[in-house]
């Protein structure tokens, strides 16, 4: 997975230890409700599109770049559907990172689904009740996409 060249200016002064970054993910459905997925080559899990942000960049934009970039389909954000800090994590290399995830769902507006850079093995749209094995992160995230109600943060805040 390609590490933006901020974060790496970052880890020369610090090292391995926790960074705290603001990471965007995209539930991107087509016209037939299907969701976009693509199989990753760090971990060979599939997963939705998703990425950091770049200084400055609006998280509505890193969604619809990331999917673009990942997947070849272009896509409208069209609401936040899920903010949530995850568990930090270690990579093999000892960085540790902690992300606050915000889940957009999009939909597709056109190109055609294809594994598009580096990231991916496969990419591929899926029907909702014949999803491969996802995390329970992604399976929230499907869920909540869904969902025309109020987002996962108001639910559980009371707003």
């Amino acid at each position: 997975m390609a590490t933006p060249e901020f974060i790496r200016k970052i880890r020369a002064g610090a090292g391995h230890q926790l960074l705290y970054l603001p990471g965007v993910t995209a539930v991107v459905l087509d016209d037939e409700g299907r969701v976009l997925l693509g199989r990753r080559t760090d971990t060979g899990r599939w997963a939705l599109p998703a990425g950091i942000a770049e200084p400055g960049e609006q998280p509505a934009d890193v969604a619809t770049r990331e999917v673009q970039e990942e997947t070849g389909v272009e896509c409208v954000a069209e609401r936040v559907v899920l903010v949530q800090a995850l568990e930090p994590i270690t990579y093999d290399n000892g960085d540790e990172c902690q992300f606050m995830d915000m889940t957009f769902r999009c939909r597709a507006t056109g190109g055609e689904a294809r594994v598009n850079d580096e990231e991916s093995l496969e990419v591929a749209w899926y029907a909702l009740d014949a999803l491969p094995p996802l995390s329970e992160h992604a399976l929230l995230r499907i869920k909540q996409a869904q969902s025309e109600g109020a987002t996962w943060f108001e639910t559980m805040s009371g707003n």
